[in-house]
């Protein structure tokens, strides 16, 4: 894992060179910053892709698209902590379920820039039929 200033998302892929593109549900996964500040970690530490601030994730639900740079974000799910955690520090695992964060995927391309602002997008009223 390493910091970057920016990274290139590519529509229905994930992150340009990430162990995890191309998968389906577990693309991107992002993590509040206040949560790694509040369990002693750095980013990277949880292989997290990318770390919000000041933006809450919790409660967001499967669906929820999200706009950080240039890329839209579909929701997927919530990151089930696995085993690997307690490699990090013992116990972790325990420490951090419900708090790994959130799984996306990307519905857009294009780069996002650390400091990017994280937001959520409203839904299109038009985007489905409406009866006349």
């Amino acid at each position: 894992m390493s910091c970057l200033s920016s990274v290139m998302a590519i529509e229905g892929r994930g992150l340009q060179g990430d162990a995890s593109i191309g998968r389906n549900r577990r693309q991107i996964l992002l993590i509040e910053g206040e949560t790694l500040d509040g369990l002693g970690l750095k980013p990277g530490d949880v292989r997290e892709n990318i770390v919000v601030r000041d933006f809450p994730l919790s409660g967001l639900t499967a669906g929820t698209i999200l706009r950080a740079g240039e890329v839209l974000l579909e929701i997927t799910g919530d990151c089930t902590p696995c085993d690997r955690m307690d490699g990090v520090r013992p116990g972790l695992q325990a420490e951090i379920r419900g708090r790994r964060g959130l799984l996306a995927k990307a519905v857009t391309g294009g780069r996002i820039h650390v400091g990017d602002p994280v937001e959520s997008v409203p839904p299109n009223p038009y985007a489905t039929a409406h009866p006349s």
